[in-house]
């Protein structure tokens, strides 16, 4: 999300924009097998509509604490909160500056976010801070394809999705980006979601800090 005073359009539509583009059945269909995999006191960067609270095992997750600068989405992530069940607190806040101590959470979810986060690595070495020793980060994120035509494309339409998209970049480089943090994930799967491919190159799994 950029940093700068949401417009109108970022108030009042964007927000359902992507609420609904985000919940296209493809999509949720990778949010339903990775985010049961959160477990115990769990921080969720980028919380946005809260599409991802019908997904989690309650039994499994003690408390959430969901991170977002955008607040103008955080009306529809409280009603989503509510039908959960689980306790749901949500923050205003960009992922570059986490406002918890080191070593907060047992795990750290990251769905559909890294795109937007003006600073993915800083966000992402903040999330390594405040895992527990042997949490996991559990991500699933869409990003830089390997064919390089589709890579054309992306880095093509970034600057102009980007202002229409809520700050979303179609060719971030997820496994580099964790890497670069400090993050080492053994069980990364790759596969286009239905629709066009400069949108759909997905990566998800786990990741611990190395």
């Amino acid at each position: 999300m950029n940093t700068s005073a949401p417009n109108w359009y970022e108030r009042h539509l964007l927000p359902y924009l992507l609420d609904f583009a985000c919940g296209l059945r493809p999509v949720w269909r990778q949010r339903h097998k990775l985010i049961p995999l959160a477990k115990g006191r769990v921080l969720e960067i980028g919380i946005g509509t809260g599409l991802n609270l019908e997904h989690y095992d309650s039994a499994q997750v003690e408390t959430i604490v969901g991170l977002d600068p955008g607040v103008e989405m955080h009306p529809l992530a409280r009603k989503r909160a509510l039908k959960s069940g689980i306790s749901v607190e949500l923050v205003g806040l960009s992922a570059e500056r986490i406002p918890f101590d080191d070593g907060s959470f047992d795990t750290v979810l990251v769905t559909y976010s890294l795109c937007t986060i003006p600073d993915p690595v800083a966000a992402l070495k903040e999330m390594r801070r405040v895992l527990k020793r042997g949490g996991k980060l559990v991500f699933c994120e869409h990003g830089l394809a390997p064919e390089s035509s589709v890579q054309a494309w992306q880095h093509r339409l970034t600057p102009l999705w980007s202002k229409i998209a809520g700050g979303c970049h179609l060719d971030r480089d997820i496994p580099a980006l964790l890497r670069e943090a400090g993050f080492q994930s053994r069980d990364m799967q790759t596969i286009y979601l239905p629709g066009p491919r400069p949108l759909t190159y997905n990566y998800w799994g786990t990741a611990e800090a190395v």
